[in-house]
């Protein structure tokens, strides 16, 4: 019996380093790239300087061109990211601020975002193999209810999540294969000629009090960026738009402009314009807050 508890010892112990070890190797391979993601991009490059940062979801992602700011003189980058929450956009901003980004105008886009305060698990994923080496990421993940098991179980976020930061995107990023995603200063256009759905339902969408754009205010006021929050166009055919009427009830400093690019032609599917869409849009914001100042 003596050594059978022996060697299930040895085994477990045998298991334990093992998943050390490989918790090891995959978090240093992460630990030095920065050309893949804009997560890693801004927790592993130094600080940068911002006349404009652009953050939310793929709302922000295909509606912000930067290089219409540029056109301006005013350095962008778009951060925004497809799937994002506000989670994870108050992450990446607590995140720059940390790394004493010096940033000028914060452009939020929250509207849909605003009705949650859950994370995105396809985005939180990216920020988890720094989750020991930054007690920004530590706190901001604390709260959620997998938390012990992400930070004190070994390798354990690698498998959970092994669709998106696992063997293969391990393999990419140690090989330094190419992705699109900084390309265009952040900004993702859509191009495709064939549009997606162009029908839309929100009427169950809820805007409430949101505690991570509260954050986002706070952060923003603390190391004075001024911050434009936005609300962003959708197609002509959605039920439910006086959900924008309704967050801007509960904050009314978000600037509505749902309806600013009007006509299906300029949408990709029925919640994100195309290129042609997003640069009119940009025009506007660029017009609206950037024009003689």
């Amino acid at each position: 019996m003596t050594k059978f508890i022996t060697l299930v010892a040895k085994i477990l112990l045998t298991i334990l380093v093992l998943l050390i070890v490989l918790d090891w190797a995959y978090t240093s391979i992460y630990l030095h790239s920065s050309n893949r993601g804009k997560v890693e991009n801004v927790f592993n490059y130094e600080a940068e300087n911002y006349d404009v940062v652009i953050l939310g979801s793929s709302r922000a992602n295909n509606h912000f061109v930067p290089e219409l700011f540029e056109k301006k003189g005013l350095k962008t980058f778009n951060y925004g990211m497809s799937g994002a929450h506000l989670f994870e956009a108050s992450l990446l901003l607590k995140l720059m601020a940390e790394r004493n980004y010096k940033i000028k105008t914060v452009i939020l886009e929250a509207d849909l975002g605003l009705c949650n305060e859950k994370e995105s698990e396809m985005i939180a994923a990216k920020f988890l193999p720094y989750i020991h080496h930054s007690e920004i990421i530590k706190n901001h993940f604390s709260s959620q209810e997998n938390f012990n098991e992400l930070y004190y179980i070994p390798f354990y976020r690698y498998v959970d999540f092994d669709a998106l930061i696992g063997f293969r995107e391990m393999y990419n990023t140690a090989t330094s294969k190419p992705t699109n995603i900084l390309d265009h200063l952040g900004y993702h256009p859509l191009i495709n000629k064939k549009q997606g759905n162009m029908k839309n339902d929100i009427r169950a969408l809820k805007p409430i009090h949101n505690k991570y754009y509260e954050e986002i205010k706070q952060i923003c006021k603390q190391n004075n960026y001024n911050l434009i929050t936005v609300m962003t166009p959708m197609c002509t055919n959605v039920k439910g738009l006086d959900y924008f009427e309704k967050a801007n009830q509960i904050y009314p400093e978000i600037h509505n402009l749902e309806n600013v690019v009007q006509g299906d032609e300029y949408f990709s599917s029925c919640g994100h314009m195309n290129d042609v869409g997003a640069r009119m849009f940009t025009e506007v914001i660029i017009e609206r807050f950037f024009e003689n100042k």
